[in-house]
């Protein structure tokens, strides 16, 4: 990642989408979130690795060609099978998944030039590998930034005591966190939103963004935690939902890094930062953009800069 731009170096699962739509035959699709994150990152121009555990397989072949076809510097771990993550499409197009996956990535060095990291999903919430991200992003607060989707997998991870207690050992390290609002309701299902979110930029992070769908997006400064930003879904023609919330965290984080936002050490400038400020609401509208372009292919489709308007 040798560049005058920040590297970015995701980490996270990389595996295979086995999808069944509603009416239709059964496709196979490249994705896991923190992979989908990276190769959107990549295809928006940022110089991104990912670290990830694939098996010598064909679908590890598959997974391997898809990244180095979108410019993602891969670093696979090996397991003994590549993970597949089993979505069952509704007549509507959202999906439902089952996850048989591997996490052990074993320890994470810091590649040079590497400004912003960003994780996720199983990786943080996942044995045994979790601690091996805890440990990198610890390493990360001196010298750069984090990102961070909590993008929770009952299914796989279902003790949901422990999985709020890793989302929250992670968003601490995090400047930024980014959740869909089923997220926040399966970690405090007794909570209301707001109190999640102020809890939340306590701890931690400056922004916190949270996506609910076709409802479009709200997010929360550290320096205005009572005056969240909000912007509606765009309206397009829905295929299906895979990869629309990895599209969404690959957009917003593209333009914060634009922005100078992201890829240098937190300061306390971002302290002051409204959720009014043009920087963030440029970043989320890149988000919405992507994820726009993402719901109207099939699988997590990644879109260049170019197919965004």
């Amino acid at each position: 990642m040798s560049t005058d731009r920040p590297g970015v170096l995701v980490v996270g699962e990389a595996l295979v989408d086995v999808v069944t739509p509603a009416a239709s035959p059964t496709t196979e699709h490249v994705g896991g979130s923190p992979a989908n994150v990276a190769l959107g990152l990549a295809r928006l121009g940022h110089p991104t690795g990912l670290v990830a555990c694939l098996g010598n397989d064909a679908r590890g072949a598959a997974v391997r060609e898809h990244l180095a076809r979108g410019g993602v510097e891969l670093d696979a771990r090996p397991i003994a099978t590549t993970g597949t993550a089993s979505a069952r499409l509704d007549v509507h197009g959202a999906a439902e998944y089952a996850f048989d996956l591997a996490w052990a990535p074993g320890p994470i060095a810091l590649p040079p030039g590497t400004g912003h990291v960003h994780t996720g999903s199983l990786a943080a919430a996942l044995d045994p590998g979790a601690a091996d991200v805890l440990r990198l992003l610890d390493e990360v607060l001196a010298t750069g930034t984090v990102s961070f989707d909590p993008n929770v997998r009952p299914s796989i991870t279902p003790d949901r005591t422990v999985v709020a207690e890793r989302v929250a050992e992670v968003a601490r390290r995090a400047d930024v966190v980014k959740a869909s609002a089923e997220d926040l309701a399966w970690l405090h299902p007794d909570r209301p939103e707001d109190a999640v979110v102020a809890e939340l930029l306590d701890t931690g992070p400056w922004l916190v963004v949270v996506t609910d769908a076709g409802a479009g997006v709200r997010w929360w400064t550290a320096a205005a935690p009572d005056s969240p930003g909000t912007r509606a879904a765009r309206d397009v023609d829905v295929l299906d939902t895979v990869g629309a919330g990895d599209s969404f965290m690959a957009g917003l984080v593209s333009g914060l890094l634009d922005a100078g936002l992201l890829g240098a050490p937190r300061g306390s400038a971002h302290r002051g930062i409204g959720a009014d400020d043009t920087r963030i609401v440029t970043a989320i509208e890149r988000g919405l953009a992507t994820s726009a372009v993402t719901v109207s292919r099939a699988g997590a489709y990644a879109p260049v800069r170019t197919e965004l308007s």
